[in-house]
């Protein structure tokens, strides 16, 4: 429950702190803007949407400190652990600060926290029943979530639509594939055709390189063995000189010197290594002309296999040394879209399972929306009686969608529907009831629907627009009864409502030639019975006012 809020800077006010009791708490004033000043802010700090223009003039920025008794709320309890906000002593204290340069920030038991993680904790402990209510009312999407919400419900229908979205998802895809059948089987064919051309075509990772060098090899051969003939001669068979013939008499002439110096003692080693190498050299080439031979055939071949190499890479617009590559591409696409017959089959079996699976839990949600609506609407039409509706008979209608649609909402649409007179058939809300009927049904729908809500605070703002005399009576009796099971803030204009309250806050207005500030007093006895003779009477309050006030207050605690 709403312990306490502290308003620091928030439009009117420099400084403010409410506590709140539990039980029905009515919240009276002349001044509408005072009276929704707690609403507002207790808005703030439940993550609505920051405004700077509320920030108190010549100030810098506004707070807004909730504090609530969460240790009945189980939920809340489980929220802040999973999120690490832990609770101290059963309070949770929710903080909102923000600037008027438009930075806001939020705090959860002193951590901070986003606007998000507000709002989500925040629908766990409060609930705000606004008098503009009534025009989501004719709304169908509300219509559904209310009758969610009062037949418990609620999980179970997000399990159906998460089982919808899965369901959605995998038939979206399956009928892709369907809707491409002939376009994937002629990809299918043209890849099997290239696969298995490149496949013929063999190609190995270093066979292009050396097919280039044999083919530079063979197309040069007369050249090189002309060349090879040269070299040798010029190495060994030259009769007037050749370079072994050199290195012999170089060494021969080393060989003679009685005293060599080290210079050249250095040099007759490194010749005699010379003598070697051109040996080895000379018996190289040798080999070499030996085995060499012009091959006209292995060239023809050679450059046929080439032709067809290059003529496959421009086919593929790739270099011809990337066909390995292309082949591995082409391959692992033919496999995917191979598989592809089977990914149809898997599909239709998985789209089954889930057909079953939403059939099933969507089955449930229906029985059990069925059997709440009959409940909900005899509590509703109940309330309706007491609101001076004699006649009035309020339809929850279950529609069953087409045969064999799934809807991410359940297998019905959901609709309230109304009789304002007897014999009249039910029709759509905004076809029947007036602009005062529809204010007295939505507050029907809401004090049945608070009733049935684990939300500890429940807060009413203005919600007996539009109703008066012995109405406003029943709809005071109404909230007091809800605020006998936990917390009840109810904004009101009606004396007769805020008589029936448990405590009464009065909000008001201070005007001097320097500023203005609002205020929210907490009313004893006697202080309501002048408030409920002013909300009775107007401006001027007489002896006779005041006994209808005192008289008021006195059956209302009856």
């Amino acid at each position: 429950m709403l312990l306490s809020i502290h308003i620091n800077n928030y439009t009117l006010v420099e400084s403010l702190e409410i506590e709140f009791a539990s039980g029905t708490t009515a919240i009276t004033g002349e001044t509408g803007a005072g009276k929704s000043l707690v609403l507002d802010a207790l808005g703030m700090a439940l993550g609505d949407r920051a405004d700077t223009d509320t920030i108190r003039h010549n100030k810098s920025r506004a707070e807004i400190t909730a504090t609530f008794d969460i240790s009945k709320i189980d939920a809340a309890q489980r929220w802040l652990q999973l999120n690490d906000f832990d609770a101290t002593d059963g309070q949770c204290i929710l903080r909102r600060l923000y600037t008027t340069e438009g930075r806001s920030r939020g705090y959860i038991n002193g951590l901070p926290c986003t606007m998000q993680q507000l709002q989500l904790l925040g629908e766990m402990l409060t609930d705000i029943h606004s008098q503009h209510e009534h025009q989501s009312l004719l709304r169908r999407d509300t219509h559904r979530r209310l009758l969610d919400e009062y037949a418990g419900t609620t999980d179970l229908a997000s399990e159906v639509a998460s089982v919808f979205q899965q369901w959605n998802k995998v038939n979206k895809h399956l009928n892709g594939l369907i809707e491409r059948a002939d376009e994937l089987q002629a990809r299918r064919e043209l890849l099997a055709f290239q696969v298995e051309e490149l496949q013929q075509l063999g190609l190995s990772n270093d066979e292009l390189s050396k097919l280039e060098q044999e083919q530079q090899t063979l197309a040069n051969a007369e050249q090189i063995l002309e060349d090879s003939h040269n070299l040798l001669a010029i190495c060994d068979q030259n009769e007037n000189f050749n370079v072994r013939d050199g290195i012999n008499r170089a060494l021969m002439t080393l060989a003679g010197l009685k005293h060599k110096p080290t210079a050249l003692a250095n040099a007759e080693e490194m010749l005699q290594s010379a003598m070697i190498q051109v040996e080895e050299a000379i018996h190289e080439i040798d080999n070499h002309i030996d085995r060499f031979e012009a091959d006209p055939q292995r060239l023809q071949q050679v450059e046929e296999r080439l032709s067809a190499i290059f003529e496959l890479s421009r086919k593929h617009r790739v270099n011809a040394d990337q066909l390995p590559e292309t082949l591995e591409a082409l391959e692992a696409e033919l496999k995917e879209l191979e598989d592809g017959g089977e990914s149809i089959e898997a599909l239709q079996q998985q789209l089954g399972t889930l057909a079953a699976s939403y059939s099933s839990q969507s089955g449930k949600l229906t029985s059990q929306r069925s059997k709440a609506a009959k409940t909900m609407a005899a509590e509703i039409n109940k309330q309706l009686q007491l609101l001076s509706m004699q006649g009035a008979e309020l339809v929850v209608s279950l529609s069953p969608v087409p045969t064999g649609e799934l809807r991410a909402n359940g297998g019905e649409d959901i609709e309230f529907l109304i009789s304002t007179n007897p014999g009249q058939p039910a029709k759509a809300l905004q076809k029947i009831a007036s602009g005062g009927e529809l204010s007295r049904v939505s507050l029907a729908i809401q004090v049945v629907a608070a009733a049935h809500s684990d939300i500890p605070t429940l807060v009413f703002d203005e919600v007996d627009v539009g109703i008066g005399g012995s109405t406003a009576d029943v709809v005071g009796r109404l909230l007091k009864q809800l605020g006998e099971r936990g917390q009840v803030i109810s904004v009101t204009h009606q004396p007769q409502v805020a008589a029936h309250a448990h405590h009464h806050y009065l909000a008001s207005k201070v005007v001097d030639n320097i500023s203005a500030e609002s205020l929210m007093t907490p009313l004893n006895q006697q202080q309501r019975v002048e408030e409920l003779a002013r909300m009775l009477g107007g401006a001027k309050v007489t002896e006779q006012t005041l006994s209808h006030a005192s008289e008021l207050l006195s059956l209302a605690a009856v």
